[in-house]
């Protein structure tokens, strides 16, 4: 089994305005609201900013109209007409995305994007678990849960990711064994945890691919370093959860074996 490579140390992350988080007197870091409210899980950080300029937010009972006014976590209560953050109750999916839509909110090129899966629902501000490119299907999660989410999207801990794949030939064994040894790509390192030939057709064949993490477009650059063109992408299975019979373009709430099949396949943090 090829051990996870340890996730690079990210760069501090800079503020909306060109700097970073302020610190705080007694070693705290202090974020702007809008940052706050986003990180709650509660909404995007730009419909936030509309919500605080609404007047829809209070900070220890005053109400704050300015998205980057400072906050510092566990010192101040911060309500939403009236609530505190963690009134809302956490919500988790799983999705059949189609092939075709974007995995965004709103997309600047006007496409349609994987919440027109949603349009009726009811159901409250949900961020996606990760991402599908416009070309790929199947499984994708949703929560207004960060921390979970933020586990699963872990490359050091979080679980595996498994994709039914059509190409346009038939790779032999070592073709399958130089998948898993991995490529340099664009100064990233691109490999598959495992590959397993499905079916063959005369011309295309069906590839089982697993990866432990997943970079921009992972399985596509991987697979075009030896001249393989993906046909169809499909993401069956994380974890232990799989995709199973769930129509294309529908979803359902995840049930706690559902969880726990996830939370299983996550290492220790």
């Amino acid at each position: 089994m090829r051990p996870r490579r340890p996730p690079a140390n990210p760069p501090a992350r800079a503020r909306p305005g060109g700097g970073r988080a302020a610190p705080a007197a007694g070693g705290g870091v202090r974020h702007g609201l809008a940052r706050v409210l986003s990180k709650a899980g509660l909404c995007s950080r730009t419909e936030a900013a509309r919500w605080i300029a609404a007047g829809r937010v209070s900070v220890d009972g005053r109400t704050v109209r300015d998205p980057e006014f400072p906050i510092q976590a566990g010192r101040q209560q911060v309500r939403v007409d009236g609530q505190p953050l963690d009134a809302a109750p956490r919500i988790y999916l799983m999705l059949n995305k189609p092939r075709g839509l974007v995995t965004t909110v709103q997309d600047e090129q006007g496409r349609e994007t994987v919440y027109r899966c949603f349009d009726g629902a009811g159901l409250p501000w949900l961020a996606p678990v990760g991402r599908l490119d416009k070309a790929s299907e199947g499984l994708l999660l949703f929560s207004n849960d960060p921390q979970w989410a933020a586990a699963l999207m872990d490359p050091a801990t979080g679980p595996d990711k498994t994709y039914h794949v059509q190409v346009d030939g038939i790779p032999e064994a070592s073709m399958l064994a130089a998948f898993c040894a991995g490529i340099e790509d664009e100064g990233e390192f691109l490999a598959a945890r495992a590959v397993n030939l499905l079916r063959t057709g005369e011309k295309t064949s069906w590839l089982e691919v697993t990866l432990d993490e997943g970079r921009n477009r992972h399985i596509r650059r991987l697979l075009a370093a030896f001249d393989l063109q993906v046909l169809r992408l499909v993401r069956i299975g994380i974890g232990g959860l799989r995709l199973g019979e769930l129509p294309k373009g529908q979803w359902r709430m995840l049930q706690m074996e559902d969880r726990r099949q996830l939370e299983a396949a996550a290492g220790p943090g």
